[in-house]
């Protein structure tokens, strides 16, 4: 019988905590929608950065979670294959895209559903309205019609299926963006979050010829090492902006980074990435500099013909490769190592606490374990 209801994690009130309470679910599918039981929910700092209320624009309640993986319990019409054709069934195991909706120009001219109009973010759908539950800190949620979804592989854990949901498809995005790594290529990446991490491991296995991670703490540089990082640089350690880019400088032989990317955020991340770009070099923003952002120098930007890209999350074209790229690369790095043993939606709220003090790569929120 299809559930009328789900348990779920809801924020009220930012920084307070989570409460468990019951939502209602859609009891009429629409045409390509679908009803999925949560397996796995990864958390990454963007909840984290939620929960404190660092993104004005959003309204509580909400369902905290964008990465999250389940198993198909209802479709409504048309709903029965993926994003690249397989057949999807109840008892079908799946990701998803946000939703967009096929229509705006984004969708239709630049092809671009990651820049659509009206793409459904979780977090920006509240809790007491239709439809209810869409985050990942539940038992169930709901896929809007446009909500791409892929099948998971068998062989595939589902910490990875959900981490792949936005902390890897966004920086699949991001190097694209970028235009690739050239071979033997010097690359920074700004962070060592689920985002950093991961993009430390692609940018090795692009062909970096060397990797300069910036981050901390200590035990999240030491995953950075283990994924291929070269040279990590602690910024607990090293607060000085200015000497953080110094040691960069060092590190590339006063040459400069080909590419840099920032997965940290921060006020003075985008000013240190471009300082660190060698001549030509690109500086990707992906993080959120926040009111507070160090002014860009475009007079270096100018004389060394620095290329400044924004990348946006990434849509289902980019959570597919994501997650051949963890595929391909499971016997070379311990992806496990970026995922906290799963508590259940009664330990959400430490999840996510866990998540903002950086004492988690990510938590990881299991429903089933309550």
């Amino acid at each position: 019988m299809r559930p009328t209801s789900t348990r779920a994690a809801v924020l009220r009130e930012f920084r307070a905590p989570l409460e468990v309470t019951e939502l209602p679910l859609p009891q009429e599918l629409p045409a390509g929608s679908a009803l999925v039981r949560i397996s796995c929910t990864t958390l990454c700092g963007t909840d984290a950065g939620l929960w404190r209320g660092a993104l004005p624009f959003v309204r509580l309640p909400i369902v905290l979670g964008h990465e999250m993986v389940g198993t198909v319990v209802a479709l409504g019409a048309g709903a029965g294959s993926d994003a690249v054709g397989r057949p999807v069934a109840v008892g079908s195991r799946v990701v998803w895209s946000e939703s967009v909706c096929g229509r705006c120009r984004a969708c239709t001219v630049l092809r671009e559903p990651v820049l659509c109009e009206h793409r459904g973010y979780g977090f920006g759908q509240r809790a007491d309205r239709w439809p209810y539950a869409v985050g990942g800190l539940a038992e169930y949620a709901y896929l809007p019609p446009g909500a791409h979804r892929l099948v998971v592989a068998p062989e595939v854990p589902d910490t990875w299926a959900a981490s792949a949901g936005c902390a890897v498809k966004t920086v699949v995005r991001a190097f694209a963006n970028a235009g690739g790594v050239r071979p033997g290529a010097a690359v920074v990446v700004q962070g060592a979050g689920p985002l950093g991490l991961v993009a430390t491991a692609y940018a090795r296995v692009a062909g970096a010829g060397r990797v300069i991670t910036l981050g901390g703490p200590a035990h999240r540089l030491a995953v950075a090492a283990a994924f291929g990082a070269d040279h990590v640089i602690d910024v607990t350690a090293v607060t000085d902006p200015d000497e953080r880019v110094a040691q960069v400088e060092e590190l590339t032989e006063a040459r400069g980074a080909d590419l840099v990317l920032d997965f940290a955020g921060g006020p003075t991340a985008n000013r240190e990435g471009v300082l660190m770009c060698a001549p030509r070099g690109t500086h990707v923003v992906v993080g959120l500099a926040g009111a507070q952002a160090a002014a860009v120098p475009l007079d270096v930007v100018l004389m060394r013909e620095v290329r400044v890209v924004g990348s946006l999350n990434g849509d289902v074209s980019d959570l597919f490769l994501g997650l051949r790229f963890l595929s391909a690369c499971a016997g070379r790095f311990e992806w496990d190592a970026l995922f906290s043993p799963p508590v259940g939606l009664s330990g959400a709220g430490r999840a996510i606490s866990e998540t903002a003090s950086m004492a988690a790569v990510q938590a990881v929120v299991d429903p089933g374990l309550d």
